[in-house]
């Protein structure tokens, strides 16, 4: 079995610390889909989208037959500010937004058109994530990756973690930018470490956001990114809908 051209794993004994070091963690927090063995951790947002043909006062200044420039990210501050919500590194979606029929299925035009993807982390970041990273290990050409194991239909032997399955592959960082679904979906890896297990990424397939543990110098380097919207966050934080206890709740509840 393969998976983004790499053949799955059989032997995922050298994950073995990851089980570890996540059982008996307090679920819906950092440190229960992150090791709690690192220094730092930091919070990476997936942006949300804008499409460039909504953008009507752009559009006015171009010539009748001029190429559409390309969607554009949008930051959740930018999101948080258009709504009179703070930005925080515990803020959620529904809350800066108002509503949970703004988590993929409504849009707020002129501001963004998609949602942040849930349980995928898109290409752009982690490719500036990747550069990041491959300076803060010394094994960036020996990396594991996690695929939750509902993306793919097979059979073999599999990552157990709480709640959790996935199936393994290697391959060097930048194996974090290429896409580990059959297309047209597309699906990053869901975990990704390298061998000197010097740092972590996990993206959970229920997040709108990613969430990083390694050293105080690594998460620095992360939050000091161009490119990157990322928030330093404790190991305890709750990443659950109404883990934002600035912003009000959504009235709506649950979708």
């Amino acid at each position: 079995m393969q998976i983004a051209g790499r053949s799955v794993e059989d032997d995922v004994s050298a994950a073995e610390w990851i089980v570890t070091a996540l059982r008996g963690q307090e679920w819906a927090t950092v440190s229960s889909i992150v090791p709690p063995v690192f220094e730092a951790y930091v919070r990476v947002f997936h942006p949300a989208v804008r499409h460039s043909d909504d953008v009507e006062d752009f559009l006015a200044g171009l010539p009748p037959d001029a190429p559409l420039p390309p969607d554009e990210d949008v930051t959740w501050a930018e999101v948080a500010a258009f709504n009179g919500r703070t930005a925080h590194p515990a803020m959620e979606w529904v809350s800066v937004t108002g509503s949970w029929e703004f988590r993929g299925n409504d849009d707020q035009p002129g501001m963004w058109n998609e949602s942040p993807p849930e349980g995928h982390l898109p290409v752009s970041v982690a490719t500036r994530l990747a550069d990041v990273l491959a300076g803060h290990t010394t094994t960036p050409a020996n990396c594991w990756f996690g695929i939750e194991s509902s993306c793919h239909e097979g059979t073999g032997r599999r990552l157990h973690l709480p709640a959790r399955e996935f199936w393994l592959v290697r391959g060097p960082v930048g194996l974090a930018a290429v896409n580990f679904a059959d297309e047209p979906v597309e699906q990053s890896a869901n975990l990704w470490w390298p061998d000197d297990r010097s740092w972590y990424v996990a993206t959970d397939i229920d997040l709108m956001t990613t969430y990083v543990g390694g050293s105080v110098a690594c998460i620095t380097g992360v939050l000091a990114a161009d490119g990157l919207e990322a928030a330093p966050v404790p190991a305890d934080q709750r990443v659950t809908w109404d883990a934002d206890t600035v912003n009000p709740l959504p009235m709506d509840g649950p979708g």
